[in-house]
C-alpha cells in the first residue's frame, strides 16, 4: 500500500506536469472466459497451420488476431501499438493469460539448444496473435541465436550463469533495450513465463517514467555514443559507429539503451564525454527501475523496445527460499517473441528470400558485408 507521503508526491507532481508521469506497467487480470477463449484457439490454430510459423498463417496473422483474440485483449493492444504518450509506460502485464500443463511441459532442459519445441508450439501461436494484434509481424534476427525462429525459449545455463545475458541467472541482468546496437531492433517484445518457481522478480525501466525530458536527457540525443554488441559476442574491441541513445521526437523520445554494455563494459570505447553523460543518466534512471512484479507461470508481459526496458534479478536456478529454508524446485522457462510493425523500411537488411529474417549485425552493417 502506498504511504501517505508517496500519495501526496504523485499529486503534486500530476499538478505540476498536468498527467501521471508513469511508473509501473499496466496491469491486465486476464478473466477465466478469455483464458479458455485462448487456450481453445491456439488448439485450432494448431490444427490448422501445424506450425506458428507456416508462411500462410503469418501472412494472414493480423486478420487471425482480430478474429480470435478476446476482444478486450485485441483492443487493448491495438491501442497500445500507437500510444507514444506522455503516460504510456511502454510495457503491459497479461496475469493469467495461459495456464500452463506443467507435466505436459516436462523437466526444463539444460539449456535453450536442448528445448523441445513440440511442446511449445501452441504458446507460439498464442504469442503471435498478440503481435498481430498491435498490429506487428514477428521476426528473427541473425544476431540472435543465427535466427533461431521467431520463437526462442530463455532457460538459464549454468555455464552462462554469470553472463549478461538471457541465460545468466546469478548476477542481475541490467535493464536494456533488446539488441540496442541494432538500427533495427525489435518494435515490440512478449515474455510468456512457462513456469518461475524461483520467485525472480522481472525488473522494467520506462523512459517516460523521468517526466518531462531535463538537461541530462538532452545529451543523449547527440550522436556520440557507442552501442556495442552483446554479451554473446566475443570480439576484442565493441567499438564501431556511433549512435544517439534517445531520438525520434525531442519532447516524447524513444531510447536505445543497454546499461551492462555501453557503460559496465570496460572494451565499449566510449569518449570521456560520453561515459560521463551516460552515467549521469544512470543515476538517475536506476532509481526509476521498477522490480516490484515477480511473473506467474501463465503471465505474459508485453513490451515496447523503443519506451521500455527490461531485465531481471539476480537468482539460483532450480532453488528458491520458504520459510527460511532453501527447497528444490523446477528451473525457471520464458518465451520471447519479438516484432516489427513494417518489414518495408528495414528491407535491406533482411535476407532476400525472408523478409522476416533480419541480418543487421552493428547499427547498419550487415552480415557478410564489409
Amino acid at each position: 500500500m502506498k504511504s501517505q507521503s508517496l500519495i501526496e508526491d504523485e499529486i503534486a507532481v500530476k499538478e505540476n506536469y498536468g498527467y501521471q508521469i508513469p511508473t509501473s506497467p499496466l496491469i491486465v487480470e486476464v478473466t477465466p472466459q478469455e483464458r479458455n477463449i485462448l487456450s481453445h484457439v491456439g488448439t485450432l490454430l494448431e490444427k490448422a497451420f501445424n506450425s506458428y510459423e507456416n508462411p500462410d498463417y503469418i501472412a494472414a496473422l493480423h486478420l487471425h488476431s482480430f478474429q480470435l483474440l478476446p476482444e478486450r485483449i485485441a483492443r487493448i493492444l491495438s491501442r497500445f501499438g500507437t500510444d507514444f504518450s506522455a503516460e504510456q509506460y511502454g510495457a503491459i502485464v497479461f496475469r493469467g493469460l495461459l495456464e500452463v500443463d506443467q507435466d505436459h511441459l516436462g523437466p526444463t532442459p539444460a539449456n535453450w539448444q536442448s528445448a523441445d519445441y513440440s511442446k511449445l508450439n501452441k504458446y507460439g501461436f498464442i504469442c503471435s496473435l498478440l503481435h498481430g494484434a498491435v498490429p506487428s509481424k514477428p521476426v528473427q534476427y541473425y544476431a540472435q541465436r543465427k535466427g533461431g525462429g521467431i520463437l526462442h525459449a530463455v532457460i538459464p545455463d549454468e555455464k552462462m550463469a554469470v553472463t549478461q545475458t538471457g541465460s545468466g541467472s546469478k548476477t542481475n541482468l541490467y535493464v536494456h533495450t533488446e539488441d540496442a546496437f541494432l538500427l533495427h531492433q525489435a518494435d515490440f517484445l512478449s515474455f510468456l513465463y512457462l513456469r518461475n518457481e524461483e520467485r525472480v522478480p522481472s525488473t522494467l525501466y520506462s523512459v517516460r517514467s523521468h517526466g518531462k525530458v531535463n538537461s541530462v536527457m538532452e545529451k543523449l540525443f547527440d550522436p556520440i555514443y557507442q552501442c556495442p554488441k552483446d554479451a554473446n559476442y566475443e570480439e576484442e574491441t565493441n567499438s564501431g559507429p556511433l549512435a544517439s541513445v534517445l531520438y525520434g521526437n525531442k519532447e516524447l523520445p524513444f531510447i536505445r539503451f543497454d546499461a551492462a554494455e555501453q557503460i559496465f563494459n570496460e572494451k565499449a570505447g566510449q569518449t570521456p564525454e560520453a561515459l560521463y553523460n551516460l552515467t549521469e543518466f544512470w543515476n538517475e534512471a536506476k532509481e526509476l527501475i521498477n522490480s516490484d512484479y515477480i511473473p506467474d507461470s501463465g503471465d505474459v508481459i508485453f513490451v515496447n523496445n523503443h519506451l521500455c526496458a527490461h531485465g531481471r534479478s539476480a537468482f539460483t536456478a532450480g532453488q528458491r527460499e520458504e520459510n527460511g529454508r532453501i527447497v528444490k524446485c523446477e528451473r525457471r522457462q520464458m518465451l520471447r517473441m519479438m516484432s516489427k510493425t513494417s518489414l518495408i523500411h528495414m528491407r535491406s537488411m533482411t535476407h532476400t528470400d525472408d523478409p522476416y529474417f533480419v541480418m543487421e549485425e552493428h547499427l547498419g552493417k550487415v552480415f557478410g558485408q564489409d
